[in-house]
């Protein structure tokens, strides 16, 4: 039977497993680091004094301005039709707004510009909303002026904005909505990630026959959430007021409460004990 460093040597010498050779070093750290210390230093990835690869060689596309077009270094089999927008599945014929990007094109665009850290902040986290950022720490290049850059994006994830088989999975789907939209937004790419996309109409009338469920409005349930624990909305104001949330003091109903800090609240009011 074959070890694993020698099937990724095979993988290695074999040009068409290039792009899931940069996948796996990009996702499972310690099969990189087993496989990357049995490498000569012909083999172990090296960049340019502009920061891009030179070994792997890797055929970039330029603008005219000189920067790298990061949306044309997206392969082909990386990109879908979105079907809430077209019925056409000829993927060379359809503009960018009519597309999406596969969660393995992301990965291997990241592991191409390079970066030294990924990590997750998670803001909310309950049974029926979860949000998170993702914050990637880069490697300089010429187009950050050879200097270390951070980048952040926000996602979530609710029964309302995620499919029927997502909404099972809210942490995980607001991760990937969040790494995916990290690397679109710092290297400038306009086609959405298949990872953003959220529940169609179709999909949630399926679900809706399929599996009812009570009013999801988050201000129905905020306020459902209150009754039950004997909350007045003065009280709700009040503290909101105290912990400096914009426009608190002019709020009248808990509808007025924007929806990320209704789910906020929502998940913070479980925590409390119902009057008796």
């Amino acid at each position: 039977m074959l070890s694993t460093p020698d099937v990724l040597y095979i993988l290695n010498r074999n040009k068409t497993y290039a792009p899931l050779l940069r996948g796996i070093f990009l996702f499972d750290k310690k099969l990189s680091l087993v496989y990357h210390s049995q490498m000569s230093e012909a083999q172990k990835l090296s960049r340019d004094d502009k920061g891009l690869l030179v070994n792997p060689p890797i055929d970039y596309v330029f603008n005219e301005d000189g920067s790298v077009n990061w949306r044309k270094m997206v392969r082909k089999e990386f990109l879908v039709a979105n079907k809430q927008r077209t019925n056409e599945t000829d993927v060379s014929v359809l503009e960018d707004r009519d597309l999406l990007i596969l969660l393995g094109g992301i990965k291997e665009l990241a592991q191409i510009r390079g970066f030294t850290n990924v990590h997750y902040t998670v803001h909310t986290a309950s049974q029926e909303y979860f949000s998170t950022t993702c914050t990637i720490d880069w490697v300089p290049n010429y187009e950050t002026d050879n200097k270390v850059v951070s980048f952040s994006a926000l996602a979530d994830a609710h029964q309302e904005n995620t499919y029927s088989f997502a909404s099972n999975f809210l942490a995980a789907t607001a991760e990937n909505r969040s790494f995916v939209r990290c690397v679109r937004n710092f290297l400038k790419i306009n086609v959405v990630g298949q990872e953003e996309m959220g529940g169609g109409q179709k999909t949630n009338r399926a679900f809706s026959q399929s599996a009812p469920k009570a009013d999801s409005n988050p201000a129905t349930l905020l306020q459902s959430i209150m009754s039950s624990k004997g909350i007045q909305f003065e009280t709700v104001k009040n503290k909101l007021v105290e912990e400096g949330y914009s426009g608190a003091e002019t709020l009248t109903s808990v509808n007025e409460i924007s929806k990320t800090k209704t789910f906020e609240l929502i998940g913070r009011l479980k925590k409390i004990p119902a009057n008796k």
